[in-house]
């Protein structure tokens, strides 16, 4: 039987960026919500808003602040940015990858990168993003022990963070994330014990799924997958 949690720490990955170019965007500066990403950002905190929660930790990325604004100014929290919930380092950050994979099959270049996918070899270690965001993810229940937090961050390190959490292997199909636009991704803890994982879509229904050009953005299921 489950034990009922006294702490609950939210990972919410940011609402859709205006990136109408299709670059990999990664820690660069520049790259705000869009339209309909403020109403993604806005659609979490009219339905989260009257929950428990009473810590807000932050990337210090354009696009995780502004989607913590609406949650914080419901619950009327301070916005704590926090450097270790940042996305992950990428070589490939910069390109355009409106050609999906093909964007590196075309450019020989990058293919040293691809040598080891189980660190993985062209970006930063899956352990490093997992030692940091666990470290953030402890401080923040400590921060809302017996209620809730929420940490903003974005799709790998949250992916990655699950992965660990439910002793699952690093190496997947980033297609097959599950970990859409502004979903919750929430560790129930007992103590200092993880007892639960729980995933939840508040803005599902505002994520544009059949969007051909942005697959990894909406964090939907392969082209081949899609009605």
């Amino acid at each position: 039987m489950s034990q009922t949690p006294d702490t609950i720490v939210h990972l919410l990955r940011h609402g859709e960026v205006y990136n109408p170019e299709g670059i990999l965007y990664g820690r660069r500066d520049g790259f705000h919500l869009s339209d309909l990403g403020n109403t993604m950002a806005q659609r979490v905190a009219d339905s989260i808003g009257d929950r428990d929660i009473v810590h807000l930790r932050v990337s210090p990325l354009e696009r995780a602040q502004e989607t913590a604004r609406p949650l914080a100014a419901a619950r009327g929290l301070e916005i704590v940015t926090d450097e270790r919930v940042i996305e992950s380092t990428n070589k490939f950050e910069g390109l355009n990858f409106g050609e999906g994979a093909m964007t590196i099959v075309k450019r020989p270049r990058l293919w040293r990168y691809l040598y080891n996918p189980f660190k993985p070899s062209w970006g930063e270690a899956s352990a490093t993003i997992v030692a940091r965001m666990m470290a953030a993810v402890e401080d923040a229940r400590q921060a809302a022990a017996g209620h809730e937090a929420v940490i903003v961050s974005h799709q790998l390190p949250i992916w990655t963070t699950r992965l660990h959490v439910e002793g699952r292997r690093q190496l997947h199909d980033p297609r097959r994330r599950e970990c859409t636009l502004c979903s919750l991704t929430s560790l129930h803890f007992v103590g200092d014990r993880i007892t639960q994982v729980s995933y939840s879509e508040p803005a599902g229904d505002l994520i544009p799924l059949k969007d051909k050009k942005a697959p990894f953005s909406a964090g939907g299921a392969p082209e081949a997958d899609r009605p």
